[in-house]
């Protein structure tokens, strides 16, 4: 999401296994029509660049920053950006850390194509892992990013201390306005789901636990900011929750079953590097009814449901969009506008239809219901609720990487 288009927009920093084969996406949305003055051929001093890696659950993706510094003294401004991604993610190289970096090595080349030579040594790269990596175990996940970091010092661009580093999960949202109209959002990862608002009502900050609490200042204001990172909750995640196997190991020989499911399936998917076994009902009932009923045992009564969200005005990013885009809800270039019972209508279509079942992944129904629970009965999201579905907001990519680049340049003192 954008964090700065001229003075009046802003963005808190803030966000978001995988299948085994590596692969680089075949297309960036921005060949073909990305602008010259977008990423300038005669840089000046005034010229700055960031480069943040989004090492996420199910991909890693780069963000090439261009910001303009048009007037001493005053903040930079946004000229442009590059974004690119490989899949999978770094959680799927737990075991071959080396193999794993060597993904984000392949990024880089990206920076070098796009940075200036004269600026690679005052352009800082960092790299921020989120919840893929938070679910692994600690000894494996610091292999990972050790294997990363070496790549970066062998790099021409400039390596903070922190460079490479997992996100706390409080970091993980994004907040977009304009003047005093603010826009909350929700992103839905692989591993866990986010919620991010500005509270407008002091009851809201009086029931609200204090870790979901943060405070910032922008533009010389103070804003108290809700925002939540539900570790455990993202779609992938709640696919094993649902199927009751998210606390358990892959078993030799069990197949893990959902009313979800087509009834004649039988298959297997690798999450987090475990194997599981996992097929429809061969008897009993499948359907909507019975697949929501699983699904609610995922989230009800464990999110925080603030009676304000009912009455705003919400982004919705990640696999919200995705699964519209599955679904012929939204068009995918363009993104849309659906409410809740948009959701909770597809999944009932596509539920109780499985004998049809047609699509690409056998997990829709199941994911459709899941993102019905989760808003209703997760964040407690009126049916009416309207949500913006979209990939990018003035033209650049949603997600945190932005906010956090920003910040980088000022704490490293090169906005100034």
């Amino acid at each position: 999401m954008a964090l700065y288009q001229g003075a009046a927009f802003f963005m808190l920093v803030a966000s978001c296994v995988c299948s085994t084969v590596f692969h680089r996406e075949q297309q960036t949305w921005f060949e073909g029509v990305f602008l010259s003055s977008m990423c300038p051929v005669n840089v000046s001093a005034g010229t700055l660049y960031g480069i943040m890696f989004d090492a996420g659950s199910t991909g890693t993706r780069i963000h090439v920053y261009t910001f303009v510094q048009k007037v001493p003294g005053q903040l930079p401004v946004l000229e442009g950006e590059i974004f690119d991604s490989v899949k999978p993610g770094l959680s799927a190289f737990v075991d071959q850390p080396k193999q794993g970096a060597e993904t984000v090595q392949e990024l880089l080349e990206v920076a070098k194509d796009s940075i200036p030579p004269s600026h690679w040594k005052r352009t800082p790269v960092v790299l921020k892992a989120t919840a893929g990596l938070r679910l692994l175990p600690e000894e494996k996940a610091e292999a990972l990013l050790f294997e990363v970091k070496e790549i970066f010092k062998k790099s021409p661009f400039l390596v903070p201390d922190d460079s490479v580093s997992i996100m706390d999960g409080s970091y993980e949202g994004q907040l977009h306005g304009h003047n005093q109209e603010t826009v909350g959002t929700l992103d839905l990862g692989g591993a866990s789901t986010q919620i991010t608002f500005l509270p407008q009502f002091e009851k809201t900050l009086e029931q609200t636990p204090r870790d979901y609490l943060t405070s910032f200042e922008m533009f010389n204001s103070t804003y108290k900011l809700y925002t939540h990172s539900y570790l455990g909750f993202g779609l992938k995640a709640a696919r094993l929750a649902t199927l009751g196997a998210l606390e358990t190991a892959g078993i030799d020989g069990y197949t893990f079953r959902s009313a979800c499911l087509p009834r004649w399936l039988e298959a297997e998917w690798i999450f987090g590097g475990v194997k599981y076994q996992y097929g429809g009902n061969q008897e009993g009932e499948v359907g909507f009814e019975p697949c929501y009923a699983e699904v609610l045992r995922v989230v009800q009564g464990k999110l925080h449901q603030p009676d304000e969200v009912q009455r705003g005005s919400f982004y919705a990013f990640s696999y919200y969009y995705d699964r519209a885009v599955d679904t012929d809800m939204i068009d995918y270039e363009k993104g849309g506008v659906l409410k809740v019972e948009d959701f909770e209508r597809k999944a009932r279509e596509v539920c109780d239809n499985l004998e049809n079942f047609t699509s690409g992944s056998p997990f829709l129904c199941m994911d459709l219901s899941y993102i019905t629970a989760l808003l209703k009965d997760g964040f407690g999201f009126a049916s009416s609720t309207v949500l913006q579905l979209t990939k990018k907001v003035n033209n650049i990519e949603t997600g945190w990487a932005l906010g956090a680049t920003f910040h980088l340049l000022q704490s490293l003192g090169i906005s100034h």
